[in-house]
C-alpha cells in the first residue's frame, strides 16, 4: 500500500478536509461515537481505499453518514418505525438499516439490498458532509479488529501513513459505536447494541425489539473480529479475584494490568493497557458489567476474537 503523509487537521481546517474528500481522498473524522474513516459514497476508488487502509473484509458493509434526516430519506425506503426513530433520535448515535431507495455502490452495501444510514450528532461532521455535497461512508477509523478509536491519537496509532488526513475533534462523547436497528419489519431487530439503549427504542416504538441471533445478515461490523487489543483479555468476576491475579503475576513476573470497564472509556482503556506492553488484561466482569448490554456485547466480541 502506498505510504501517505497523513495531515493532522482541526475543525478550523474543515474546508481542507472537504477538499480532500471531494477529490477522492480518505479522512478520519470525529463523531459523537468513535472516529470514522470517511470517503464519499459516490467514489468507488475512495471507498476501496477505506477498506485497504483498515484491512477490512469486503463483505462488511459500511454505515452511511448524512447531514440531515431529509438527506438520509433520499437514500432509503423509510418505514413507519424508521420515521419515528429518526424523529426521536436523530441527529444521534442511531443507525437504521433499510431497503435502498436509489442505487448505492456495492462497495458500501457489500452487495446487500439494504443500506445502513445515520445522522451523526457531531456538528463538525454534519457541516463537513454539507461542504462535500454527498453523504460519507465511514466505518471506525482503526485497523480492522482493533479497539475502536475515540481520539485522533488513536487513529494515528493505527492509520498514520495509510490515510490522507485526520480531523482532530477531541475525544468522542460516547466512546461507543451507534446502535444499529433493522427497521424493515415489526418488531424491529436490534442488530448491534450501542450508545442509544434498546429501552429507549422500545419506548419510542411502543413495542419490544427483537435481538438478532448471531451475525444476522445486514448487521454492519458484527460478522468479523472486532474490538480486540493485542494483549489477551481475561475476565474476572470480582475485585478480590483481580487483586489475587495481580499478586500472583508479581510473583511469576507476568506482565498484567487490570481495568474496571466503563462503556464510554472501554476502548481507550484497552489501548492504554496495550501501550504498557502487558501480556494479559484483567477485566472486571461482575453482574453489573454483564447487565450492561453494550459493554457485555463488546467484551464478548473482544474475547471471542
Amino acid at each position: 500500500m502506498q505510504h501517505l503523509t497523513t495531515e493532522h487537521l482541526y475543525p478550523h481546517n474543515i474546508e481542507r478536509a472537504a477538499d480532500i474528500l471531494k477529490r477522492g481522498g480518505v479522512v478520519a473524522v470525529p463523531t459523537e461515537t468513535v472516529y470514522g474513516l470517511a470517503a464519499r459514497i459516490d467514489n468507488d476508488e475512495a471507498l476501496r481505499n477505506v477498506f485497504a487502509a483498515k484491512g477490512r473484509p469486503s463483505d462488511n458493509p459500511l454505515i452511511v453518514h448524512c447531514a440531515s434526516i431529509e438527506q438520509l430519506a433520499t437514500l432509503v425506503q423509510m418505514t413507519p418505525s424508521a420515521l419515528r426513530l429518526a424523529d426521536a433520535c436523530m441527529p444521534g448515535p442511531l443507525t437504521l438499516v433499510l431497503e435502498a431507495a436509489v442505487p448505492i455502490s456495492e462497495v458500501v452495501t457489500a452487495g446487500l439490498p439494504t443500506v445502513a444510514v445515520r445522522v451523526p450528532a457531531n456538528d463538525v461532521l454534519r457541516r463537513l458532509i454539507d461542504l462535500v455535497g454527498v453523504p460519507l461512508a465511514a466505518p471506525s477509523a482503526n485497523v480492522s479488529g482493533r479497539p475502536s478509536p475515540t481520539t485522533a491519537a488513536h487513529v494515528m496509532e493505527d492509520l498514520a501513513g495509510r490515510i490522507d488526513a485526520v480531523m482532530d475533534g477531541g475525544p468522542c462523547r460516547h466512546g461507543m459505536e451507534s446502535t444499529v436497528v433493522d427497521c424493515r419489519s415489526v418488531p424491529v431487530v436490534l442488530l448491534r447494541p450501542g450508545a442509544i439503549p434498546a429501552s429507549k427504542i422500545e419506548h419510542v416504538l411502543g413495542h419490544n425489539v427483537r435481538r438478532a441471533m448471531g451475525s444476522e445478515e445486514g448487521s454492519p461490523g458484527m460478522r468479523h473480529r472486532h474490538y480486540a487489543p493485542t494483549a489477551s483479555i481475561r475476565l474476572v468476576e470480582s475485585m478480590a479475584e483481580m487483586r489475587q491475579a495481580l499478586d500472583d503475576a508479581h510473583v511469576t513476573r507476568t506482565r498484567l494490568c487490570g481495568i474496571v470497564p466503563v462503556a464510554e472509556s472501554l476502548y481507550a482503556d484497552l489501548r492504554a493497557a496495550d501501550a504498557l506492553n502487558v501480556e494479559q488484561i484483567l477485566v472486571l466482569c461482575d453482574h453489573t458489567v454483564q447487565a450492561d448490554e453494550v459493554l457485555w456485547n463488546r467484551l464478548r466480541k473482544a474475547i471471542e476474537s
